[in-house]
């Protein structure tokens, strides 16, 4: 008699799990067909509430247990709070993504670590400078090949996709008569290229100093010494056709600025120091 149930149990199990993962199936269905094609998180928040994408870093954007922070995070909610004007973030990690929302319309200000170049005034408006930062090599301590920027000749350097370091690296090739080999990363930022490093996982990559400063006690066995660029004045985007909207950012930029203590406090906090030519 038991052997002959036990055919039956078994067959009564199977049943159960292939009706089990029929239910499954409808329900992801379901699900699916619930979303709308354009979701509602796909959109712009419309009325007079800004949209802002800002980069997830140490400088820009971070949280910490409940905490947000960040110089670029910090300094927009002193304008809001001073204009009245309601502001949406949005964290990012690539930039690629950040500039498609800013093209379709679905952000209006991209915050990011972008040194503004020529080339990228001709797509972007730019508003005026929120603060000074330069390009440099990051590299692991115990390796430390490059002493210069003549010693990345014929080697390869990472960088997140969108960023014009690409152009930087094609200048600097130029200027040493070598060629340097670009690695586009698709996925991650900067923070992450950083940590990509630190493991051993890839040998180079150029962020700004900023990044790279704010994660020294983090990752300890970096090496941020050989500078890429000069320095450079970082500044938030819009689309070019918002020139109202960039003005409205350097008015409110300014009227921050008018706090002096506040305004350079925050400075010192991310920075360790003052920006005098920015600061008036």
């Amino acid at each position: 008699m038991i052997k002959q149930q036990q055919p039956h149990g078994r067959g009564q199990m199977i049943l159960y799990c292939v009706l089990l993962a029929v239910v499954v199936a409808c329900m992801v269905a379901l699900s699916m067909c619930d979303k709308p094609k354009d979701a509602p998180q796909a959109l712009h928040s419309g009325g007079d509430t800004l949209d802002i994408a800002i980069e997830y870093s140490p400088v820009t954007y971070y949280t910490y247990d409940d905490t947000l922070g960040g110089y670029n995070y910090d300094l927009l909610r002193l304008m809001s709070l001073k204009t009245g004007r309601p502001m949406k973030f949005h964290p990012i990690v690539t930039l690629e993504k950040a500039l498609t929302g800013l093209d379709n319309g679905r952000y209006d200000i991209v915050v990011a670590q972008f040194p503004m170049t020529a080339g990228d005034t001709a797509k972007y408006a730019f508003t005026a400078p929120i603060y000074i930062d330069q390009q440099v090599l990051v590299q692991r301590r115990d390796s430390h090949a490059i002493h210069s920027q003549l010693d990345l000749a014929g080697d390869t350097v990472w960088v997140v996709k969108g960023s014009p370091m690409v152009q930087r690296i094609a200048s600097l090739s130029r200027e040493i008569g070598d060629t340097i080999y670009v690695q586009v990363d698709e996925l991650y930022g900067p923070e992450q290229l950083l940590m990509m490093v630190s493991t051993g996982e890839i040998r180079y990559a150029v962020v700004n100093r900023s990044i790279a400063r704010a994660m020294a006690s983090r990752l300890p066995n970096l090496d941020r010494s050989v500078a890429i660029s000069l320095s450079q004045f970082q500044s938030w985007m819009v689309s070019k056709d918002r020139h109202g909207l960039c003005d409205s950012l350097n008015m409110w930029h300014n009227q921050v600025k008018r706090d002096t203590a506040a305004y350079l406090g925050l400075q010192r906090r991310y920075f360790g120091g003052t920006f005098p030519t920015l600061a008036r």
